[in-house]
C-alpha cells in the first residue's frame, strides 16, 4: 500500500493508495500522518519519518473497470477537522493522476496497477 506524505504549516498529511475490492475501485485516502516508530525508522534507514495514521479525512474512489463511472469523493469530518486548501489541492491532484492512470489502462486493456 504505497503512500506519500506532505507537510503544511507544521502538520503532516498522507495520501494512501489501495484497491477497494468491495467497491471495484482504487481508493485514494487523505489522512493525518504520524511519526514512524523508531523500529520502522531504523529498518528504512530513516527514509520515511511519517506514515499514514488515523481515519481518512477525504477518500476518493476511482472505478477502474468502467470509464463511464465517475470517481467520487467522500468527506469525513471527525471533530470538525479542517483540511488546508493546499493539502486539498495536493490530494485532488493525486486523485486526478489516478483517474488518468485508470482510464489509460482501461483503453489499453491492461490491468491497472498503482505506481
Amino acid at each position: 500500500m504505497p503512500w506519500e506524505v506532505r507537510e503544511h504549516a507544521g502538520h503532516h498529511y498522507a495520501v494512501v493508495f489501495h484497491y477497494a475490492l468491495p467497491d471495484d475501485a482504487w481508493s485514494v485516502e487523505l489522512s493525518e500522518a504520524v511519526p514512524a516508530s523508531a523500529e520502522r525508522l531504523e529498518s528504512l534507514n530513516a527514509a520515511v519519518a511519517y506514515r499514514p495514521g488515523g481515519a481518512p479525512l477525504l477518500r476518493a474512489l476511482v472505478p477502474d473497470e468502467d470509464p463511464n463511472l465517475e470517481p467520487t469523493v467522500h468527506v469525513y469530518s471527525p471533530d470538525g477537522h479542517v483540511v488546508p486548501y493546499e493539502i486539498v489541492r495536493w490530494f485532488m491532484g493525486q486523485v486526478a493522476d489516478e483517474v488518468e492512470r485508470c482510464r489509460i489502462a482501461f483503453e489499453q486493456g491492461e490491468p491497472e496497477a498503482v505506481e
